[in-house]
């Protein structure tokens, strides 16, 4: 069985959440990501995230400013997150039910991973 270990990109980006949403898109596109996990304030905090399409739908749509506004603003927290072992299949089901394309990979003590609807795509063709 396939498992989201399996198939998790390893190389998580980060940001902080007082981060200006100009810095957000350059910092995707230097990293070559549509997201950011946004870090915890403390060990106590929860994980959020911000995507491409929350910056297009809470920012550029709304017409809000790109230099004055931050990622805790726009960011979706806390996250559902799934476990390295969880089938693929319940991983679909549950990106399904929240409807996110996306999902951080937590093993109990940190994040390992994020795995996403292109990564099991792609994991199809293959």
């Amino acid at each position: 069985m396939i498992k989201a270990k399996d198939l998790m990109t390893r190389d998580v980006k980060y940001i902080q959440e007082d981060a200006t949403i100009k810095e957000t898109i350059i910092g995707m596109k230097k990293e070559g990501t549509s997201s950011f996990i946004v870090d915890r304030k403390d060990h106590d905090d929860a994980y959020g995230i911000i995507t491409r399409k929350d910056i297009v739908a809470k920012v550029v749509e709304t017409g809000r400013d790109l230099e004055y506004t931050k990622v805790k603003e726009i960011m979706t927290k806390p996250l559902l997150m799934v476990s390295p072992g969880l089938d693929i299949k319940n991983v679909v089901r549950l990106m399904k039910m929240a409807n996110i394309r996306r999902a951080p990979v937590f093993d109990g003590k940190q994040i390992v991973g994020i795995i996403s609807n292109t990564d099991i795509i792609e994991a199809l063709i293959k």
